[in-house]
């Protein structure tokens, strides 16, 4: 291969994506590789199961090609489409911001434009591959069932991939001329979690309004929408033929979504250069802050090291996509609750066990970066302040920043049932401290841009930590509904907890 061509490029990606899906995954060992390889299987073959039991009972009633079936297949495909252009804004953004190489290679005699359409076709695979990984289940057990055809979906998900690639680079040169490099990585962290939440959550927001559940599949088979939707010839229709083996709409949406990608390409590879080399030099521009307008107030060292926290994770330049999308979830069960306001105690038991797993899922996270992320470790560490002082104000920091995200869900849950909010703040409060607590015994000293690769550290506290938010959330379901049973996953849950703390690593 000829230095700086297309091939080589592609193999320098590659090489690199290899490393870090390697080092992801296992974290360096090769045991470990072997256990995740059995475990993807597993879970792999239980997908599948899950599958068949969804799709036989329609297949056995015969799939006829009527706008019931259209709007079904284009509603569930939105929802795949969604989450491949949320992860490929995402992606597309980190080309230009978390890459490490770019002074390296953009000063070298190669050109910059080869190495962007190698990374954005990069971007545009990983998007597929993906997507394709969630939607087999789903498409295989068609194909057995239903006949061959159903394989075409697999194509169909190529095509929106590169075109969720094109939108994801439009988006993202309009934002560098619009808004600078300096708000292009915040604003695209939130476009990037409203996208990907959003059609959920308007989904299932549309289906409580009608229907009074969280259901999406009530709002996507019921009369009234598939009366509205548009005639079974239509254009609208066209990837929904496509994803039932038509091979002209087929051939059609291949063709317009790597055109849009081609296109792209072509139109933003010139500026790659000048974008990347001006969201690089952000970390090296001195920021201007105007003098602070508070007095100085005497604090003690907890409260300091409180505020300290806080700032960082204020100036976490990857955290709104870390944590925004597990907040926007809480948005269903919130009107869920507003719209049973009085009326129906069935809703607790969807709201309360949602808010305790979100609980648990973003104190493990914000955990994590104040625990593990700490960039000023050896400051710290050589600092004149005890390490229970510094862990306790990391643990309280995280624990004040969950309570303030609940809080407006709790204090409209307290009106409309005061047992039902003390139940969910109890299991909350537990969830996360369960979250915490894991983070604390298997902490280790990482890089805060390391988040995405945290479970590598320890696959005992990855599961640990989801089993136990998963017994948090079941014991406040059993309790919303009245049932003694909850003492159940309560004890499960400590025993999770007791399991964790005998297999965390020892320390001095």
């Amino acid at each position: 291969m000829a230095p700086a061509s297309l091939p080589w490029f592609a193999r320098h990606e590659l090489t690199l994506a290899w490393r870090e899906w390697h080092a992801l995954m296992t974290g360096g060992r090769r045991a470990r590789g072997i256990g995740l390889a059995i475990f993807l299987v597993i879970v792999m073959l239980l997908l599948h199961l899950l599958a068949f039991g969804f799709v036989a009972p329609w297949v056995k009633t015969g799939i006829m090609l009527d706008k019931g079936t259209l709007v079904l297949v284009t509603g569930t495909g939105l929802l795949f489409w969604t989450v491949m252009l949320s992860q490929a804004l995402e992606s597309i953004t980190r080309v230009y911001y978390a890459r490490s190489d770019l002074d390296l290679i953009l000063s070298s005699p190669a050109s910059s434009q080869r190495l962007f359409t190698i990374r954005t076709a990069a971007v545009a695979l990983t998007t597929m591959a993906l997507t394709g990984m969630l939607a087999s289940p789903l498409i295989n057990m068609l194909a057995i069932l239903d006949g061959a055809h159903w394989l075409a979906a697999y194509a169909v998900v190529a095509a929106l991939g590169a075109l969720a690639t094109a939108i994801s680079l439009a988006i993202t040169m309009a934002l560098f001329q619009f808004v600078g490099p300096k708000r292009t990585r915040l604003i695209a962290q939130i476009v990037a979690a409203v996208v990907g939440a959003g059609f959920v959550i308007g989904v299932q927001a549309a289906a409580i309004i009608y229907y009074g559940n969280m259901s999406r599949f009530t709002l996507l088979q019921s009369a009234e929408l598939i009366a509205a939707a548009p005639a079974a010839d239509s254009p609208f229709w066209l990837p929904a033929h496509a994803l039932l083996g038509d091979p002209l709409s087929l051939t059609t949406l291949l063709a317009v979504g790597v055109g849009a990608l081609i296109m792209m390409i072509v139109l933003t590879a010139s500026s790659y250069g000048h974008h990347a080399i001006s969201a690089a030099g952000l970390s090296h521009i001195r920021s201007q802050r105007r003098p602070s307008r508070h007095s100085f107030k005497p604090a003690t060292t907890r409260q300091t090291l409180r505020r300290k926290e806080w700032r960082l994770l204020q100036r976490d330049p990857w955290l709104m996509s870390q944590t925004l999308m597990q907040i926007l979830y809480l948005v269903p069960p919130a009107l869920l609750l507003w719209m049973n306001f009085g009326n129906s105690a069935g809703a607790f038991v969807v709201v309360v066990p949602v808010l305790v797993m979100a609980s648990g899922q973003l104190a493990g996270g914000l955990a994590w970066l104040a625990i593990s992320g700490e960039d000023a470790h050896d400051l710290v560490v050589t600092a004149p302040v005890t390490p229970g002082t510094v862990l306790i104000a990391k643990i309280e920091a995280v624990l004040i920043v969950i309570a303030l995200v609940l809080a407006p869900l709790l204090l409209l849950l307290a009106f409309a049932s005061p047992r039902m909010a003390l139940i969910a703040a109890i299991c909350a409060m537990l969830s996360a401290g369960s979250a915490t607590a894991i983070q604390l015994w298997f902490r280790v000293v990482a890089k805060r841009s390391m988040f995405r690769r945290r479970q590598v550290a320890s696959r005992a506290a990855t599961l640990s930590e989801a089993f136990a938010s998963i017994m948090w959330a079941a014991t406040g379901a059993l309790l919303a509904a009245g049932s003694w049973l909850a003492l159940g996953p309560a004890f499960i849950a400590v025993l999770v907890l007791c399991l964790a703390k005998l297999i965390s690593p020892k320390r001095r």
